[in-house]
């Protein structure tokens, strides 16, 4: 036993190396996509699975063996990220530059126990038990951490249940992004799935073939490769946190493609005639920024403001669809909450629309060339305002397509790195065909106002919520005792 967070007992802990990687280069030169990360903690999503017909190290050394596989086709994963002296006379003095070195040492593998949780405790709760955040490893650890120390940068957890498992990657977010980290999911339970003797379930279609990867970062003609960064450590670059994180929770809330449809159509409806398609995500997302803004009781002028991701694959000539790597622009939609609150769902969805679609090309080139003379870095301890919303990865991501070979995930959740009050993830939906997933993060009592809220609550399809829950939640976070709310929710 090597040690029991929250009910989950480490049973062992190694390090994998792939197996048949291919020849490849050892220095990987990180972009102003990556580079920023170094300061945000590791990408961290799992997915929860049905019990195997065998449990216990059987199980363990058949997705141990089906990792190291997957790894041999994502070699970078396995690397290091390292950090040298700039010898440049044009550098400034006391200047360093950060590197993936593809040196193959392995990534970390680890085998967990927590047999009081069971898939019901997670999946059928709307409310996600912080127990889930056990299921992860490298929590806390950010990539300059991890470059400075040379620690892995991919981490798998796999913690058994009492009736399932839950499989979980950590990824150095400087090293790859939420493309990346499903694509290597989908290829190791694509691998477990397809040598497996544990297999129960029906057969898959075969898989289509997939792009080759493009390991070799891309830059811009102007921009210097390596990038110097004007530090002299890079621990320099880690924000202060002065002090303790405020209190969060976080729900997760499941939307059907018909909850989905009426959104996108009753958006659209209130836009007739301006010359725009919103697209369902935006709608779901117009939905949910309004909705928060009133659980904050933002005041009328006071500025809020959605922050997007954009995904660079498809809009930026020289980003392949393998291409391993960041290739993500940020960017925000800034108005006031009056404005969001007011003028209804169409309108908001619309201010989202017009932000995406002024990303092309041209705008996302733009919004990198200045970074190398003036780098900045992710500080999330900034974002936790209570004003703003922040969404990350995508419904296009295939996350229930991750069978291992004993079933189809029941749900999907992710750990406890980058949370603040205003992060919602987007997930596809368990039901597909337009189905999609949030996981909302706030302050306990704007959650529960979230909760509470009927219009919000009215699109979401949650099966194990009842009427009474949203008011047996904000009588939580809001000093009641905890007798009067589970009154109010046998009522």
């Amino acid at each position: 036993m090597e040690g029991n967070t929250g009910g989950v007992r480490v049973v062992s802990r190694r390090v994998i190396r792939p197996e048949l990687p291919p020849e490849h280069e050892t220095t990987v030169h990180l972009t102003p996509w990556d580079l920023p990360l170094l300061t945000a903690e590791y990408i961290q999503k799992g997915v929860l699975l049905p019990k195997p017909p065998t449990g216990g190290e059987h199980l363990v050394e058949h997705l141990a063996s089906s990792f190291a596989r997957a790894l041999g086709r994502f070699y970078p994963f396995a690397g290091r990220l390292a950090v040298a002296e700039v010898e440049d006379g044009a550098s400034p003095p006391s200047s360093i530059s950060v590197f993936l070195r593809c040196n193959d040492e392995g990534a970390e593998f680890v085998h967990a126990t927590a047999p009081d949780v069971a898939v019901a405790d997670i999946a059928a709760s709307l409310y996600i038990p912080r127990v889930v955040w056990s299921f992860f490893p490298l929590t806390g650890l950010l990539p300059a951490v991890a470059a400075a120390d040379s620690l892995p940068v991919l981490a798998a957890q796999v913690t058994e249940l009492s009736d399932g498992v839950f499989i979980a990657m950590s990824l150095n977010h400087v090293v790859g992004d939420g493309t990346n980290f499903w694509e290597f999911m989908n290829t190791w339970s694509e691998i477990s799935r397809s040598r497996s003797k544990l297999d129960i379930s029906p057969s898959p279609p075969p898989p289509s073939p997939s792009p080759p990867l493009v390991v070799k970062r891309w830059f811009l003609d102007t921009c210097p490769v390596p990038i110097p960064l004007p530090f002299a450590k890079l621990e320099h670059i880690i924000p202060r946190r002065d002090h303790p994180p405020p209190p969060l929770q976080e729900c997760f809330f499941a939307f059907s493609a018909e909850s989905i449809r009426k959104l996108k159509a009753k958006a659209n409806g209130e836009i007739a005639g301006a010359a725009a398609t919103i697209s369902s995500l935006q709608a779901l997302l117009a939905h949910v920024w309004r909705s928060v803004s009133r659980a904050h009781g933002l005041a009328p002028r006071q500025e809020t403001a959605y922050v997007l991701v954009i995904g660079c694959r498809g809009r930026v000539s020289g980003i392949s669809p393998g291409y391993v790597g960041n290739a993500v622009v940020p960017g925000a939609v800034r108005l006031t909450a009056g404005e969001v609150m007011e003028r209804g769902l169409g309108w908001t969805a619309w201010q989202l629309n017009r932000f995406v679609a002024s990303l092309d090309e041209a705008a996302m080139r733009g919004a990198i060339a200045p970074w190398p003379r003036a780098p900045e870095f992710a500080n999330f301890a900034k974002a936790a305002g209570g004003t703003a919303v922040h969404t990350g990865s995508s419904p296009r991501f295939d996350v229930f397509g991750n069978d291992f070979g004993w079933g189809r995930p029941a749900s999907v959740r992710s750990g406890g790195a980058n949370k603040f009050d205003g992060k919602v993830t987007v997930y596809e939906g368990p039901g597909g065909a337009g189905s999609m997933s949030l996981e909302v993060c706030l302050a306990p009592a704007a959650l529960g106002k979230l909760v509470a809220d009927e219009e919000f609550m009215g699109a979401v399809t949650t099966p194990s919520i009842n009427r009474n829950f949203g008011q047996a939640f904000y009588a939580i976070t809001t000093n009641w005792t905890l007798n009067e709310a589970c009154k109010d929710m046998k009522g």
